[in-house]
């Protein structure tokens, strides 16, 4: 590994003293670095295609369709629209359950604990 490291550098100072490096396009910028402290190390290269490829993991589509549902019956009960939020709700309600057994099937109920309520507070108080 220590071959690898030695030659990657040497490539590298060579193609700074060539100059192959001055015209990049973010020269003299900070680097914007990930905080990937909460992702096992093991799952952080599948994590940075994934998200590169802007796939997200299933169960955060399914937070983000329960958040719109929410925001949608919210505007029916505004609007005094009533005729789609029995609908509405309906799918909302199958959407947190489905979240919900998909936590409990992955055990992350219990590591959230205390926190549940918070947590969904946050993302989007139902």
């Amino acid at each position: 590994m220590d071959f690898i490291v030695s030659l990657a550098e040497s490539k590298i100072r060579e193609a700074i003293q060539k100059g192959e490096l001055d015209h990049l396009s973010n020269k003299g910028k900070p680097l914007k670095l990930d905080d990937m402290t909460n992702i096992p190390e093991e799952l952080r290269a599948a994590y940075i295609i994934l998200r590169n490829a802007n796939v997200l993991p299933e169960e955060v589509e399914l937070k983000k369709e329960i958040i719109s549902l929410q925001k949608l019956i919210d505007c029916c009960h505004e609007t005094g629209e009533t005729g789609e939020v029995n609908s509405l709700k309906r799918k909302l309600t199958y959407k947190i359950l489905k979240f919900d057994i998909m936590m409990e099937k992955r055990k992350l109920n219990f590591a959230l604990g205390g926190y549940k309520e918070k947590i969904y507070q946050k993302f989007g108080g139902y």
